[in-house]
């Protein structure tokens, strides 16, 4: 499986936050994943990404230029693509995925999250989206989306499209066990 995944830059949150993404790299190496991310070595995204390596994992990295010219990239990675820009970037690393996984993170972070969330409500991104729930980081991300559905911003059936799990052993399971998003999607995709 390739499985994209979504993480943060910053190396002053919580240690916990980068220990959960280290454990999360190194399962999904032990289950023959590949890791696609966004190409970073700090914070969360770095971790992610050491934690697969350490295990042999196969990790590609997808980097705008500008931040590759500002020596952010990750030197170890199996393969870093360099792209055009963030645009670029956020369509590569859906491109063939097999999975979404968002780790705790910032405005990058969230805003990577619901363009798959919006793809996928569309039709366009059929794939489990699975969000790593980290010191109870996302509850209030998941109250909100309960209420775009209560207030009838979106339909009952979009509460389908992602899951939460609370450790990063869980993640695996529940790519597994996501339910599949219809080709109908776009019956439904129109709120009624």
């Amino acid at each position: 499986m390739r499985i994209c995944v979504y993480a943060a830059s910053s190396g002053q949150t919580d240690p916990a936050y980068r220990d959960a993404a280290f454990r999360l790299g190194e399962l999904l190496a032990q289950e023959k994943c590949t890791l696609v991310y966004g190409g970073g070595s700090a914070g969360s995204m770095g971790a992610v990404a050491d934690g697969a390596l350490s295990k042999g994992g196969q990790v590609i990295g997808i980097l705008p230029k500008f931040m590759a010219d500002l020596e952010w990239g990750h030197p170890g990675l199996t393969h870093l693509e360099l792209v055009e820009d963030m645009r670029e970037r956020k369509h590569r690393l859906l491109t063939d995925s097999d999975a979404v996984v968002a780790l705790p993170g910032g405005c990058g972070t969230l805003e990577e999250l619901f363009e798959a969330i919006t793809l996928k409500r569309l039709g366009l991104y059929f794939k489990p989206i699975v969000l790593l729930n980290t010191r109870g980081y996302y509850d209030t991300l998941q109250t909100f989306l309960e209420r775009m559905i209560a207030e009838r911003f979106m339909n009952p059936e979009h509460a389908a499209m992602w899951s939460i799990v609370p450790q990063p052993g869980d993640v695996l399971p529940a790519i597994r066990q996501a339910p599949a998003w219809d080709a109908n999607a776009r019956d439904y995709a129109v709120v009624r």
